[in-house]
C-alpha cells in the first residue's frame, strides 16, 4: 500500500493566482517601479515584491525586469498584463452589477399575471418601469391564477399577479380591485338609458367569455342568482372577442373596467349602471413564496410602480394611463 502525506501532495499543488497578486503587477506597470506601486497600493515595498514573486511563482516565469532604476515588464509580463487589465475590469463590472442589482436597477424579474392583467395592465406598468430601470432583465408569463399560483411555487417567477388563491406556502398583498361593469354599443337603448334594472337584462343576449376563467364562473352565478334567464348567449374565448361582439351590436356583457377602459374612453363602448345590482369587483394581488425572504429590489420597485399606478376601488379612471 501507498501512503500520501499532506506534505506530498501540497508539494504537487500548484500555487494559486491571488487577486492582489495581480492587481501589484498592473500597479508596477502603470507606476514604472515597485516603490511607487507600493505607494499607490498603501502597503509596504517588501509586501509588494512578495507578491510579485508569488505570481511569478505560480506562472513559473520571470514577469518584471528589476534594475536600480526601476522595474519594466518581461515578454511575459507584457503578454500576462493584457489578460491582468482584462481581470481588473471584470472585476469592477461585476462589482458595479451587483451595486446596481442590490439597487434595483439592474438584475432579473419573473412575472406572472393573469390574462386579464398581462393584457390591460401589465404593458403599460412595465413601459414605465422600464424607463426607470432599464438594466433589468424581464420576463413574463400570462396564465389563469391557478396556473400562475403554480408559478409561484415552482419557483418559475418571483411574483405572480391574480385573483387571491389561498395556499400555506403563499404570502400575497392587495395591488387593487377590478370592478366588473356592463357595457354595451352606443347605439344600444340601455347606453340613452344609462341604468337600468336587472330584469331587464333578460331582454338580451349575454357574452360570455373564456369558459375556463374565474369570470366566466362569476357572470354565470350572478345571472342564475338573479333569475334571470337571457334571451340567449354568446360565449367567446377571450375578453377582446367579447368586447367586438357588443361592438357588432350581438349583445350585452360584464367585462372587468380596465380592459374596457380605452373603448369607453372612444365612445365605443358605453357603460351602464345596474342599480339593483351591488357592486362586484375582483381582488388582484401580487402573491410570492412564503419563504423567499424580503422581494428582490427589482421586484419591490416594479410593486411601487404598480400601486402607484392602481385605481382605486370604484374609480373610473384609467390605470393603462
Amino acid at each position: 500500500m501507498v501512503v500520501i502525506s499532506m506534505a506530498d501532495v501540497e508539494r504537487h499543488v500548484p500555487p494559486q493566482v491571488v487577486l492582489n497578486q495581480v492587481e501589484s503587477l498592473v500597479a508596477v506597470a502603470e507606476t514604472g517601479s515597485i516603490g511607487a506601486a507600493a505607494e499607490k497600493l498603501f502597503v509596504t515595498q517588501p509586501a509588494l515584491t512578495a507578491r510579485i514573486q508569488a505570481l511569478e511563482a505560480a506562472l513559473g516565469t520571470p514577469l518584471l525586469l528589476r534594475s536600480r532604476t526601476g522595474s519594466r515588464l518581461t515578454d511575459a509580463g507584457r503578454a500576462y498584463l493584457r489578460y491582468a487589465h482584462r481581470a481588473m475590469a471584470a472585476l469592477e463590472a461585476g462589482r458595479e452589477t451587483v451595486i446596481e442589482i442590490a439597487g434595483g436597477s439592474a438584475g432579473r424579474l419573473a412575472i406572472g399575471a393573469a390574462p386579464a392583467v398581462s393584457t390591460y395592465v401589465l404593458p403599460a406598468v412595465l413601459h414605465q418601469f422600464q424607463e426607470t430601470h432599464p438594466r433589468v432583465q424581464l420576463s413574463v408569463r400570462s396564465g389563469h391564477s391557478e396556473d400562475v399560483l403554480e408559478m409561484v411555487l415552482r419557483e418559475e417567477v418571483e411574483l405572480g399577479l391574480m385573483r387571491p388563491i389561498g395556499h400555506p406556502d403563499v404570502t400575497s398583498v392587495l395591488i387593487y380591485e377590478d370592478e366588473l361593469v356592463l357595457v354595451v354599443h352606443r347605439g344600444h337603448p340601455f347606453a340613452s338609458a344609462g341604468t337600468i334594472r336587472m330584469a331587464e337584462m333578460a331582454t338580451e343576449h349575454l357574452i360570455l367569455f373564456d369558459r375556463t376563467s374565474s369570470y366566466h364562473e362569476l357572470t354565470s352565478a350572478l345571472v342564475r342568482q338573479a333569475g334571470i334567464a337571457p334571451r340567449g348567449t354568446i360565449e367567446v374565448d377571450n375578453i377582446d372577442a367579447a368586447k367586438r361582439m357588443v361592438e357588432q351590436r350581438l349583445g350585452i356583457a360584464l367585462l372587468p373596467l380596465t380592459s374596457v377602459q380605452l373603448e369607453i374612453g372612444t365612445g365605443r363602448l358605453v357603460p351602464v349602471l345596474v342599480s339593483d345590482l351591488a357592486p362586484i369587483r375582483r381582488q388582484i394581488v401580487a402573491a410570492r413564496r412564503r419563504d423567499s425572504g424580503d422581494p428582490s429590489p427589482a421586484a419591490a420597485a416594479f410593486l411601487a410602480i404598480l400601486t402607484e399606478m392602481r385605481p382605486e376601488p370604484g374609480e373610473r379612471r384609467s390605470i393603462l394611463a
